[in-house]
């Protein structure tokens, strides 16, 4: 587990800190996180997102039905339940609701997962079927639903004369959005994505989680570090009651022991990056959505070994 922290989380931070730091101090101005972020919206993320679901196999999809339904049903039943209780309870808007899910719903499965599992669980089969499914609910399902519900908050205002847009196809013109749509259909079909393509998209790809986790910093630098009851409810429900549902439900319906214990951890991660850099792009939810990462990251530290030990001790 120190292991884990020192190679895979204590870098966020350090990546975080420097994009503060670089902001502070007026390398870049924390507004030039809008330009980040449209490189990693547009190319980046999108590109992450294709590369890491086109290489599972229907099979894969196929092989555990109940981790896929469990994973499909909690997953995204926590997801809208974000998005509910910050609407609902938080006052805030259905477009700023909307990025409050993609952050404090969604676990940043594509950057931590493989780095958390392998070491603790191995780098097997089980370890790859887990990691490729959740990856394909939060990226291929999660996302599409989370950017058509922050159109549908904004198509709300139509401006006079204006006419009113489809937040479905708006959401479906993004990259973000049909770059994983597309990849689960390719898998779906058993078409295999063309290894001599894999340098184009890997290379892009890697841009992604080191320019978002800057630009996160570079924004937080711009305006004052919040720590209220929200930023705590996010980080509660994102490391603990989303594993918490995934727990429950896997022991109800006698789900293998390490396949559940691997969908849990998975289900604890930190908050995905996609929906921070959503919201910086967008101007929504940037100060309380970066405060809840930062905290949630922090706090990883404690919930990981936690939810190994729970795991265990039930699974």
């Amino acid at each position: 587990m120190i292991d884990i922290l020192i190679k895979d989380i204590l870098p966020i931070f350090v990546i975080m800190f420097l994009g503060y730091i670089a902001g502070k101090r007026g390398v870049f101005k924390s507004e030039d996180s809008k330009v980040l972020n449209k490189l990693v919206l547009t190319y980046a993320l999108p590109a992450a997102l294709f590369v890491s679901i086109v290489k599972a196999d229907s099979a894969m999809l196929f092989d555990d039905l109940k981790l896929t339904i469990i994973s499909l049903v909690v997953m995204t039943g926590m997801f809208l339940w974000a998005y509910f209780s910050c609407y609902k309870f938080f006052k805030h808007t259905k477009s700023e609701a909307a990025v409050c899910a993609l952050i404090s719903g969604s676990p940043t499965i594509g950057f931590l997962g493989f780095a958390v599992l392998e070491p603790i669980y191995g780098a097997t089969a089980t370890t790859g079927l887990v990691v490729a499914i959740v990856s394909i609910v939060v990226n291929a399902i999660n996302i599409p639903i989370g950017l058509a519900l922050m159109n549908q908050g904004r198509g709300d205002v139509v401006p006079s004369g204006g006419k009113k847009s489809n937040p479905v196809i708006d959401a479906l013109k993004e990259p973000v959005c049909w770059a994983p749509i597309l990849a689960v259909i390719l898998v779906l079909l058993d078409i295999k994505f063309p290894v001599i393509l894999d340098p184009n998209f890997e290379l892009i790809a890697k841009a992604n989680s080191g320019v978002a986790v800057f630009a996160a910093g570079l924004t937080l630098s711009g305006m004052k570090f919040q720590l209220d009851k929200e930023v705590v409810y996010n980080t509660i429900q994102k490391l603990i009651l989303m594993p918490a549902a995934l727990l429950i439900v896997g022991l109800l319906f006698h789900m293998e022991s390490d396949k559940l214990q691997m969908m849990v951890l998975a289900g604890a991660l930190p908050p995905a990056f996609s929906g921070i850099i959503i919201g910086n792009q967008n101007q929504l939810y940037e100060r309380t959505g970066t405060s809840s990462l930062a905290f949630s990251i922090l706090l990883f530290v404690i919930a990981a070994p936690f939810w190994i030990w729970v795991t265990r001790l039930f699974g």
